[in-house]
């Protein structure tokens, strides 16, 4: 029987993987799907407040933004509380047409829990963001220290 680390990697790579088919689906970079998703969470997003959700460095998120422009799926916007300041938005698309099999089969899943069970793992989700989010920023950093990026 796979160990506990063995079987939360597997998922980790599943959750990876759909992610990487999901930006293929929709003609996209990862990167440019994540950026996608990171705007539809938040609504309009500064670029420095997209560069940070995707932890890329200024110039590679207007580069990123241009891209999406192009594509026409984002916008820039004016900021309507300072119209010195420029907002990216999204513009809506066919996403949900291309996460919809994975929303189904999970929902599937979910179905098989109680709601204090699925009161654990949405605890669980809301709390293993931020810490991903921390190291992903510390492997940057060390990456950045140690020359190798």
């Amino acid at each position: 029987m796979a160990s506990e680390h063995e079987i939360y990697r597997r998922y980790l790579d599943a959750v990876g993987l759909h992610g990487q088919a999901a930006a293929a689906a929709a003609g996209l970079h990862p990167t440019e799907w994540h950026a996608l998703s990171a705007l539809d969470l938040s609504g309009r997003l500064t670029s420095g407040e997209l560069a940070a959700a995707c932890g890329l460095t200024t110039s590679a998120t207007t580069r990123l933004v241009d891209r999406l422009e192009r594509a026409g799926r984002v916008r820039r916007v004016a900021d309507p509380a300072d119209r010195r300041r420029v907002l990216i938005e999204g513009v809506p698309t066919d996403v949900a047409d291309i996460v919809g099999p994975a929303r189904e089969l999970v929902g599937e899943v979910f179905a098989r829990y109680t709601p204090e069970q699925l009161e654990t793992l949405f605890d669980y989700f809301t709390r293993a963001a931020p810490a991903y989010r921390a190291a992903t920023a510390e492997i940057r950093e060390r990456r950045s220290v140690g020359g190798a990026g």
